[in-house]
């Protein structure tokens, strides 16, 4: 006895492994740590990948030992970013016989499916940092290498806590205006002033990734009326809605009404304002366009990609809808 579908994404922080039956129902899922080759190396994520899949077989009350799991596994991994990533990871995961097929995929395109029911559009991606893929009605895939600074990339929780530190500074020394982050930016590691923060980082007492615990503040402070904090809020809102112009028009989308999934725990925010500045320069290249705040998490689209392969086609709204309340209710017990 076997499962239709074992679905993987894979974070930098974390993976999530589910395994789903013919019908689309959820057999069991877990959390576990992350099994990227790039955090860990190939052969330690392998191993992690093995256990979580056992565990997750002895969830769902199949054999653990000695069998194939899925008829297919689809693997939406952060860092399989260039062919040669794929090409180890696919050679490496052929040799585990965890599913009788595989499909390794970069993990925004998992994100983009567990947001619509389709099996095209744009999803943007934004947490620590951001990132941005789409697919056509074709099948035609396009997205961005997202490795930083080096590829021109500004967003996510450290860009922003990065230029929240930097308004704080400069209104403390007299370079910037007055804003409130001049406070609240010290103060959500304990200090009072900005120069002790930038003393703090500087010396290693506190880790410049812990930065990137600061955009709920800056949201907050945008939202209460603060001109520097809104500033930063506006220009991630510029630079998620470049990325996804970027790709309405190489995948040709502009005269449609492509699905935009937002995923990532920057768009937990619910600052009204930044959603309504992402969308109006959206429209004004694709009038049709919609924004879709994912609402369950990205392991929901390995496992309806798979799906839609076993099936030959893209699975039911209803089928899918199930899936995702069941696996977004398994995520609420997660967290």
């Amino acid at each position: 006895m076997r499962a239709a579908v074992l679905g993987v994404d894979g974070g930098n922080s974390k993976a999530d492994v589910a395994l789903v039956g013919p019908g689309g129902e959820l057999l069991g899922a877990v959390r576990g740590p992350t099994i990227s080759h790039q955090a860990v190396g190939i052969e330690a994520g392998m191993d992690q990948l093995r256990g979580l899949v056992r565990e997750t077989a002895r969830q769902s009350e199949l054999p653990v030992d000695g069998q194939v799991f899925a008829e297919i596994g689809v693997y939406a991994l952060a860092g399989a970013d260039y062919p040669s990533d794929v090409d180890l990871l696919e050679r490496n995961l052929a040799a585990e016989r965890l599913s009788t097929s595989d499909v390794v995929i970069n993990d925004t395109f998992g994100a983009l499916r567990a947001g619509t029911d389709r099996a095209w559009g744009i999803v943007l991606i934004c947490g620590q940092g951001i990132n941005a893929a789409g697919v056509s009605p074709s099948g035609e895939r396009a997205r961005f290498d997202a490795l930083g600074e080096i590829s021109g990339d500004w967003g996510g929780g450290t860009s922003i806590g990065q230029a929240a530190l930097a308004a704080a500074v400069r209104a403390s020394d007299g370079r910037g205006p007055l804003t409130m982050l001049e406070q609240i930016v010290p103060a959500h590691f304990g200090l009072a002033e900005p120069a002790e923060l930038t003393r703090a980082l500087y010396e290693g007492r506190i880790r410049m990734a812990r930065l990137s615990e600061l955009p709920p503040a800056v949201f907050a402070a945008a939202v209460d009326g603060d001109v520097a904090a809104r500033s930063i809020i506006e220009r991630l809102a510029e630079e998620l809605a470049t990325m996804a112009i970027a790709l309405i028009r190489r995948l040709d989308l502009a005269s449609i009404d492509p699905d935009i999934v937002l995923a990532g725990g920057i768009f937990r925010a619910t600052d009204d304002e930044f959603y309504a500045s992402l969308r109006r320069r959206i429209e004004t290249v694709a009038a049709g366009a919609r924004l879709v705040r994912l609402a369950t998490p990205p392991v929901a689209g390995a496992a309806l990609l798979g799906l839609d392969r076993l099936r030959g086609s893209t699975v039911d709204p209803q089928t899918a809808g199930r899936l995702r309340q069941q696996l977004a209710a398994w995520n609420g017990a997660q967290t």
